[in-house]
């Protein structure tokens, strides 16, 4: 599959793609630690160079990804275990996590679209507290210190005509808030991490670009704050799928396939450009997003 471009977001498996030993690839340091009482796999990757970006092919910052296979289960006190966890990830990269910040939680993608309807759902399970706050003060809510929380849904151009970092930008302008938190759908190179997989980054987003879409980015030099991204892989590239499974024939077999002759390859180009996701989806994401909306509301606790 050497002749296909494969696409994640995912910036561990952008470092698995290399292939490089780690002490070969300056300026990008992976560090990795399980919670074997939660079943979580946890993986953060530091990219601190220029040649190390341009070698991963991902801005320069910090990615932290928690992989937990049991997350597409229905299981409610585990995935409540699975916010705890991700919100003590979320407070590790906040700047100035234990002051009172003003903070926007943007949630990108499209509703009528299940897969890429993440953000959204995030966003409708968020306890929003910027109104209440400024309008009766923090005893509203019995609290002498806590962070003002608002939470936008941009869309998407095809419905508004406008590029979402145009929208998220005239916001931020208008609240100024002191950080912005990007919650979208990812897109994934390995099967198994989808819909099992959360990454949160210091380093912001740029909307579409797993599946070769892409829009404006969302960072602190387009917006003026810090942003942080939040995602779950859930779409994989088809070709990805064809690829790994003739990958696996050809090592069981010992022989080459093949597939790759030179009048097969416009068909595996088409497959280039399909995305699969799970028959579940809508269960999935709707279980998800509520996950991570709880994680965001333990994470902005003072």
């Amino acid at each position: 599959m050497s002749c296909f471009q494969v696409r994640t977001d995912l910036a561990l498996e952008a470092r698995e793609s290399i292939g490089k030993a780690e002490e070969e690839l300056r300026g990008v340091a992976v560090e990795e630690y399980d919670r074997e009482e939660i079943q979580v796999h946890i993986t953060k990757v530091v990219i601190s160079s220029k040649n190390g970006a341009k070698a991963m092919n991902k801005p320069m910052g910090s990615y932290i990804t928690l992989e937990a296979p049991a997350m597409q289960e229905a299981d409610e006190d585990y995935h409540r275990e699975i916010s705890e966890e991700l919100a003590g990830q979320i407070r590790s990269i906040i700047p100035g996590a234990e002051t009172e910040q003003s903070i926007l939680v943007v949630g990108l993608g499209n509703r009528d679209v299940t897969a890429d309807a993440l953000g959204p759902g995030v966003v409708d399970n968020l306890l929003v507290t910027r109104h209440i706050v400024r309008e009766y003060g923090k005893a509203a809510y019995n609290k002498e210190r806590m962070n003002m929380v608002s939470g936008i849904v941009p869309g998407v151009m095809a419905a508004t005509g406008m590029e979402a970092a145009e929208i998220v930008r005239g916001v931020v302008d208008q609240t100024e808030p002191d950080l912005v938190i990007v919650v979208d759908a990812l897109a994934a190179r390995s099967t198994k991490r989808l819909n099992r997989t959360i990454q949160v980054t210091d380093t912001g987003i740029q909307p579409g670009s797993g599946v070769g879409n892409h829009r404006n980015a969302l960072t602190k030099d387009s917006l003026g704050v810090p942003v942080i991204a939040i995602g779950v892989p859930t779409v994989v590239d088809a070709a990805t799928i064809v690829g790994d499974a003739i990958s696996k024939m050809e090592s069981e077999t010992g022989e080459q396939m093949r597939m790759f002759r030179p009048d097969r390859i416009r068909t595996m180009t088409e497959l280039n450009n399909m995305y699969v996701t799970g028959k579940n989806i809508d269960e999935i994401i709707k279980r998800l997003s509520y996950t991570i909306s709880e994680a965001l509301n333990i994470a902005f606790e003072l």
